[in-house]
């Protein structure tokens, strides 16, 4: 098994890393479809029950099948340990429950993935957690928003779905001036083109549902950590809570993850067409892509990325009217919300993922009531700019 960066790439480790020929010498990782193990011995069950011996007890606390997805994103992300969950929610609402108390304070991206901004304003301040929301690609604003209470930073960049870029070697040096911990929200990017961990980051969250899964079939979340000892302090959260991950899930993203770099890097060619087609098309007002220089922290990306990703939103000059007539236009992008697959995907932000926040919230988030999201996939690039020629043309 390939564990960490060592000498080989990443393609390589996305499709090697954690995983080995099982005792009959399957080549496919085995799905260990079980909700129980079999203990050779009463004195080897309690063994297990009291963390002496490193075998399986219950596919909750933990599944071999998991276990191989789990050592392939932390070789993917060069950290040292992981937990799979349930879905990308499952993942943040164990890392606040692991991580904060009552009294304690959060500093978060204002334009972060909306539901996890919705559940520490509207449910984790019901427990007496805190938490400001506010514009991280400003390190200035992240310094200002830091309290004595502060514990956890967590952002997302480029951020959900205005795409604004926040440095995180710079977050992390304040977060951890504070004592804070620095979560970094990897979806956008994947391991592939971001690494959080070089830059100061403690843990990474993933919505694996997204680019590490790749095929809109599956629902799964993923934490890593850079440390051991950190993850070990998750844990006991993780399975108390429940939200760990089926192993028919994890075979199904160890499948896809595979392909990883191949999707990722063909989807991200066709963005950089496509956000450089629409910047120049007279229906657009503005493109927010951060492979494009008229973005406002190109420079900052370029300098902790490994390219743009394959996220665009963009404004039309018609507003919100404009954006439903070309949604309602195209013939081969498809209407629907998440990202990441291999098919592209369009929607329109405030009325559907971040419709929980009010007007006030989207519109100081940057996120305007025309927005449009575009989740570019690998389809040929000269069919989707035909679809996009054509649907803009009814705007």
């Amino acid at each position: 098994m390939l564990h960490g960066d060592g000498p080989f790439g990443l393609g390589t480790r996305a499709i090697h890393a954690g995983q080995a020929p099982d005792e009959f010498g399957s080549a496919a990782p085995a799905i260990y479809q079980t909700s129980t193990f079999v203990f050779e011995s009463a004195a080897l069950g309690a063994a297990r029950f009291r963390g002496e011996d490193p075998g399986y007890i219950y596919t909750r606390l933990g599944n071999p099948t998991n276990r191989m997805l789990e050592d392939n994103l932390s070789a993917l992300e060069g950290g040292e340990a992981a937990l799979a969950c349930a879905s990308g929610m499952a993942a943040a609402n164990t890392l606040i429950f692991a991580l904060l108390n009552a009294g304690d304070h959060a500093v978060v991206s204002d334009s972060i993935y909306a539901p996890t901004r919705l559940v520490l304003e509207r449910h984790w301040s019901r427990f007496g957690v805190s938490a400001s929301c506010i514009d991280t690609s400003d390190t200035a604003a992240v310094e200002a928003a830091m309290q004595d209470s502060t514990r956890l930073v967590l952002i997302e960049t480029p951020a959900n779905p205005n795409l604004k870029v926040s440095d995180i070697r710079a977050v992390a040096e304040i977060a951890h001036a504070q004592g804070a911990l620095l979560v970094v929200d990897n979806t956008f990017m994947s391991p592939i083109l971001q690494r959080p961990f070089t830059h100061g980051a403690d843990i990474v969250l993933h919505s694996v549902t997204k680019f590490i899964n790749g095929h809109t079939d599956v629902v799964g979340g993923m934490l890593v950590f850079r440390e051991r000892a950190l993850c070990d302090r998750v844990r006991p959260v993780w399975y108390n809570l429940g939200g760990t991950m089926d192993p028919h899930q994890a075979w199904l993203v160890l499948r896809g993850v595979k392909t990883l770099k191949l999707r990722v890097l063909a989807a991200q060619q066709n963005a950089v067409h496509i956000a450089t087609y629409l910047e120049a098309h007279p229906a657009v007002e503005r493109v927010h892509y951060p492979g494009l220089p008229s973005h406002p922290q190109y420079a900052v990306h370029r300098a902790q990325a490994d390219g743009p990703g394959s996220l665009i939103s963009f404004e039309l000059r018609g507003g919100v009217e404009a954006g439903s007539r070309l949604m309602d236009s195209l013939k081969l992008m498809t209407l629907a919300v998440s990202l990441g697959g291999v098919e592209t995907l369009i929607q329109h932000p405030p009325s559907m993922t971040h419709a929980g926040m009010t007007r006030e919230q989207r519109w100081s988030a940057g996120i305007s009531d025309g927005l449009v999201r575009l989740s570019v996939g690998c389809e040929d690039v000269e069919d989707l700019l035909a679809d996009l020629t054509q649907a803009l043309a009814q705007v």
